[in-house]
């Protein structure tokens, strides 16, 4: 389960990544319904990727899939062409959204934003491990 307690363990992995890549990030942990946990803006991370990884943990919960991943899938010719549109335009399809599991079983996610991709999904695995 991902409690506040487990949301804390996983943001303070992630942004001990952040600092080691000297990049300020926008770090989201998200329950198994998709609902905010926690949310830590690290100082002078971008104002405008706050709701970004709120939503990159949204939707590496609501579709059990990296978001990096799923972007592969989302492009013309796709199956899931014109998802980032759906929900409300909550679909992010950027790097560093990943869903955490216990086990097989899906019980959040954290997404993470205020970099280059590679640099999102880097600070994104660091906090998935740390669950």
């Amino acid at each position: 389960m991902v409690n506040l307690e487990a949301a804390r363990r996983i943001i303070a992995a992630a942004e001990k990544k952040a600092k080691a890549i000297g990049r300020p990030m926008n770090i989201a942990v998200v329950d198994a319904g998709g609902n905010l946990v926690a949310h830590v803006r690290m100082d002078d991370a971008w104002i405008g990727s706050i709701n970004i990884s709120i939503n990159k943990a949204f939707t590496a919960r609501a579709f059990d899939i990296a978001t990096k991943d799923l972007a592969k899938e989302s492009q013309p010719g796709k199956q899931f062409y014109g998802i980032h549109g759906s929900n409300d335009g909550r679909i992010m399809i950027f790097a560093g959204g990943i869903p955490l599991r216990d086990g097989k079983k899906v019980v959040g996610a954290i997404g993470v934003s205020g970099g280059l991709g590679k640099e999102d999904q880097a600070v994104a695995e660091a906090g998935a491990k740390a669950f």
